[in-house]
């Protein structure tokens, strides 16, 4: 599986999900590499931070030609976690197009939902290159015991190609410690909900993928 992780917003958490995805999945068992399509190179900050090997290999290629290469790159893992940039370019087209699913953050908020409507344009356009391509909304950064609100569903409903995982991840400090030390959340807060809560999201990834094979 190719999973891409893209939204043009920034501040969505796409370098959190995408290294956290990755770490769940490796602890599964599968070999995983985690390629970092930001130029901000976020992820591969990330790795540099730790004082021993991620679980997981990463890779930087910001490229557009991203999607001719995934298949050298992808060639001894099996999955592949790409962590994409807050633009759409050719860079990003590229990303969705190398994908078999592709992951959306965003916020709790309708105007985050609102700004997404390039980016699911640019999902849309890459079905036309690959008619199989799933995508789905995350929604991240929610405020513990708060409920959604109804215009944020109502957002959600323009969108009915795009569903949204039912998990949802919380706005919590876990996620922020155990970057700044380098670690996942698995890794750092093991007991913690926020790694009960990347875990069932894993698991609603592995089963899009399973459906994706079917």
């Amino acid at each position: 599986m190719i999973l891409g992780i893209v939204n043009q917003k920034g501040g969505v958490g796409r370098t959190t999900i995408a290294i956290n995805l990755a770490a769940c999945f490796s602890r599964a068992g599968a070999r995983v590499l985690l390629v970092d399509a930001d130029p901000q190179r976020s992820a591969l900050s990330w790795a540099g931070t730790r004082d021993d090997e991620p679980p997981f290999d990463v890779k930087g290629n910001a490229e557009p030609t991203l999607h001719r290469e995934m298949p050298a790159l992808r060639r001894n893992y099996d999955i592949v976690v790409i962590d994409g940039a807050s633009r759409l370019d050719h860079a990003t087209r590229s990303l969705i197009m190398a994908s078999d699913l592709v992951l959306v953050p965003v916020q709790p908020s309708p105007y985050d939902i609102w700004a997404t409507a390039n980016t699911v344009e640019l999902i849309r356009d890459g079905r036309k290159y690959n008619n199989k391509l799933r995508a789905a909304f995350v929604v991240n950064r929610r405020i513990t015991n708060t409920v959604i609100g109804r215009d944020f569903i109502m957002a959600l409903d323009a969108f009915p190609d795009m569903p949204a995982l039912p998990t949802p991840m919380m706005q919590r400090v876990a996620y922020v410690e155990t970057a700044a030390a380098g670690l996942t959340v698995i890794e750092g807060a093991p007991r913690s909900e926020a790694s009960r809560e990347i875990g069932q999201l894993a698991e609603q990834v592995i089963l899009q993928s399973r459906e994706l094979a079917a």
